[in-house]
């Protein structure tokens, strides 16, 4: 028995291409799970084996694991408390928490079909185990550093890939696949390694040429001034398959980013393009002050003018009518990309949108300063005409700005800044009021703001249920937000209905 336990285990490790000790460690596993069904089948039992890798000689023990005497039991038939130990196996040393205590197991035959059979599975699956350890360290050391690999499609499960890089098996899911990829078995695919897990049960390294991280080691591979660190990607974003922005910066001012990047005839970039389907890369100059970095993230379409609103993050970009295709692009690509490339949300106007919606902006502006002020149309123009263009300005700026316009005098400035504070003091406990009535619950949604409370209070929106039941573009217009903005807001207010 003890040869024949050699003998198989040399054979199985030549088979496998494993080394002997881990058939040997398998064995031993294999003999604990018969000892331990033939002697303790209603027991936990805790089963030790040894096997000599010389002779095949087994000694077998049950154990037991010393825990603190103040923690007590929790597994009966594994554990013992450590005054116990040290009285009942003192011959053991001098045990505390966390040693094992041993009794053996003397005359144990395990002869026999069911042994064989048991002892064969654990066996086999043990060397499964290592066979795809040992393949997955081949492949670690063979691809150590390199982030893109090439292999062979083996065969489709389930619409995902499973593809063959060396003796290594690897999983390119469907959902990391780009749209125009028709993969079948024997096709050759190049694709990112976006995970690597030892420990799944089937493939574990998982693929992908989906990720943004796909596309920026394309171009390293092609840039090679981004590896000598002459160049920088800051940011991509991309549609895979379609359409892809990447933000770049020159660490070296005699370096241009673009052509650096797209290369001579667009040799370089052609080449990225043709292995992602033919999606479409837009390198664009990265630039810390945002309308630069808008108007050269929005190319091929020029811009005329970009109107910036930094409290709310936003730009009205103006383009001619016929840029504004070019700016949006198919599907709303372009300016999308460029929303998310930027971080900025971007709305693109003709020029004839953008005069239209000053106009619209300049009547609300001289209609509100009228009716908070009391003032005819006139008066307010003159306010508008000098940048002045809300009560609080018309409160709060220092008194020799107004007393600069050519059009009033000392008395004049006096009523207005009078006029001014009295609305503003009027409308502050207005809208402390509103607040006061309005539902906690509301205050408490993700997104909601004082400002956004106290328009939509005044609108008589009180309750969640009244917010719930908005569209979204009624709150939208209502509170003076966008439409993302509102839509999140809407959900929110709505999740109590679901509850």
């Amino acid at each position: 028995m003890n040869k024949m336990m050699l003998d198989f285990a040399e054979l199985l490790a030549n088979e496998k291409n494993v080394d002997k000790s881990i058939v040997l460690s398998a064995l031993e596993s294999a003999v604990a799970g018969a000892v331990k069904k033939s002697l303790f089948r209603d027991e936990d039992a805790d089963i030790e084996v040894k096997i000599d890798p010389l002779t095949g000689d087994q000694q077998i023990w049950r154990r037991w694991l010393v825990v603190p005497d103040a923690d007590g039991i929790q597994e009966p038939d594994r554990q013992i408390l450590e005054w116990e130990a040290k009285e009942d196996y003192a011959d053991q040393g001098d045990l505390k928490a966390g040693d094992y205590v041993r009794e053996k197991i003397e005359d144990v035959d395990l002869v026999g079909r069911r042994f064989a059979t048991d002892a064969r599975q654990v066996i086999l699956q043990k060397l499964r185990e290592a066979e795809r350890s040992q393949i997955l360290e081949e492949f670690l050391n063979i691809y150590r550093g390199q982030k893109v690999v090439t292999g062979q499609v083996r065969k489709m499960d389930k619409g995902d890939a499973i593809v063959e890089i060396g003796r290594l098996e690897a999983r390119l899911p469907k959902s990391d696949m780009i749209p125009h990829d028709n993969l079948r078995t024997g096709d050759r695919v190049r694709a990112y390694i976006k995970s690597i897990d030892p420990t799944a049960r089937q493939q574990q390294v998982i693929l992908s040429r989906t990720d943004n991280e796909f596309l920026v080691e394309l171009l390293k591979i092609e840039v090679p001034e981004i590896d000598e660190g002459l160049l920088e990607i800051k940011k991509v974003v991309r549609v895979p398959g379609s359409r892809a922005k990447v933000a770049v910066q020159v660490k070296d001012k005699r370096i241009d980013p673009i052509g650096t990047c797209v290369g001579v005839k667009g040799s370089r970039v052609q080449s990225v393009t043709k292995e992602l389907g033919d999606e479409r890369i837009d390198i664009v100059k990265w630039s810390d002050q945002p309308a630069e970095f808008v108007i050269w993230a929005l190319a091929p379409a020029t811009v005329s003018s970009i109107i910036v609103h930094n409290d709310e993050k936003k730009m009205d970009v103006v383009v001619a009518e016929s840029e504004r295709g070019r700016a949006i692009g198919f599907n709303g690509q372009n300016v999308n990309l460029t929303k998310e490339l930027t971080g900025w949300d971007i709305n693109v106007l003709t020029i004839e949108e953008a005069q239209e919606k000053r106009k619209k902006e300049h009547d609300d502006i001289r209609e509100n300063l009228m009716s908070k002020l009391d003032i005819g149309e006139d008066v307010a123009q003159v306010l508008i005409d000098n940048g002045i263009e809300t009560v609080e300005e018309v409160a709060y700026l220092p008194e020799e700005d107004l007393l600069g316009i050519e059009e009033f005098d000392e008395d004049t400035v006096k009523e207005l800044r009078q006029r001014a504070r009295t609305a503003s003091l009027t409308e502050d406990i207005e809208r402390e009021e509103i607040l006061k009535s309005t539902d906690p619950a509301i205050m408490g949604l993700d997104g909601m703001t004082n400002d956004i409370a106290a328009a939509i209070g005044k609108g008589g929106v009180k309750t969640l249920d009244d917010l719930a039941d908005l569209a979204t573009d009624e709150l939208a217009e209502m509170a003076g937000i966008d439409q993302e903005e509102a839509a999140k807001i809407i959900v929110a207010a709505r999740e109590h209905w679901n509850a």
